[in-house]
């Protein structure tokens, strides 16, 4: 967790994103149930959870991509449901699949995603010169996206939401397919637009990365939200002072056959 932030994040904070009693079924099966949590401005919310467990249906419905059956989303004040446009225009979503336009070149798709969020000329120019060096992509702008490996387009997308500077950055495995140094330079953006006042909403299968980052993290288990809080609030809950995310994150969500498979593996 990051130190030195505790103190800066309470209840008292903007709060950018509040989901209120979400649910999604699909058919007889609830992938989300009854969802409460708020993430204030300023703050990288680590949102962790097993396969299957209703991570990447929750990101759908906060980016907009998938509708509700109950509950209500509010971003920036206000209701996704009310004001959709609004609401996505405060909001950068970052998939761990990227698709995007194959014959386009990046510096295309980057001017495409400008003209959707009215992005000035001049903070464009500036914007994307700065990532697209950041991220070495200046010599790639002009080749189509289709020539690009999954790392590269995974840059691009980043540089794309980046560039906008938005209240919320809602990530899904953002590290999927970068180098180590990509990785390192992200982890660093994160931090640093959380500074200025960004909120983050990271979803990761990487606890490290979690641990790193988030000022509090929410585990969502079989589609309902098990635990929320800080480290210090996870390790009260699973009874768990002195160990690190990894094991919290074992405990509460029941995996305990994981012991019996370690065991086997290192006598067999």
């Amino acid at each position: 967790m990051r130190k030195g932030r505790e103190t800066a994040i309470n209840n008292e904070a903007p709060q950018i994103l509040v989901i209120e009693e979400l649910t999604k079924k699909f058919g007889n099966f609830r992938a989300v149930d009854d969802i409460s949590l708020h993430v204030n401005r300023g703050e990288i919310f680590g949102f962790l959870g097993p396969n299957g467990a209703g991570k990447t249906t929750t990101i759908k419905m906060i980016a907009g991509l998938l509708k509700p059956d109950a509950g209500r989303i509010f971003i920036n004040t206000r209701s996704l449901a009310d004001n959709p446009i609004q609401c996505k225009q405060d909001t950068g979503y970052i998939p761990d699949r990227p698709y995007l336009f194959e014959k386009l070149s990046g510096y295309e798709f980057l001017q495409f995603i400008a003209s959707l969020y009215s992005l000035a000329p001049e903070t464009f120019s500036k914007n994307i010169a700065y990532y697209l060096k950041l991220f070495d992509l200046q010599d790639w702008q002009h080749h189509l996206i289709e020539s690009y490996s999954h790392g590269m387009r995974q840059k691009l997308i980043i540089t794309s939401v980046f560039m906008l500077n938005l209240p919320l950055i809602v990530v899904d495995e953002p590290m999927v397919g970068l180098d180590p140094k990509s990785a390192r330079i992200v982890k660093e953006l994160f931090k640093s637009h959380a500074a200025r006042g960004s909120t983050i909403f990271l979803s990761t299968h990487s606890l490290e990365i979690a641990e790193e980052l988030c000022d509090r993290i929410g585990i969502i288990l079989n589609g309902s939200l098990r635990a929320i809080g800080n480290l210090n609030d996870l390790k009260l809950e699973a009874r768990m002072e002195h160990t690190g995310l990894e094991d919290i994150f074992l405990e509460l969500t029941g995996a305990y056959e994981l012991q019996e498979i370690i065991a086997a593996l290192r006598t067999g």
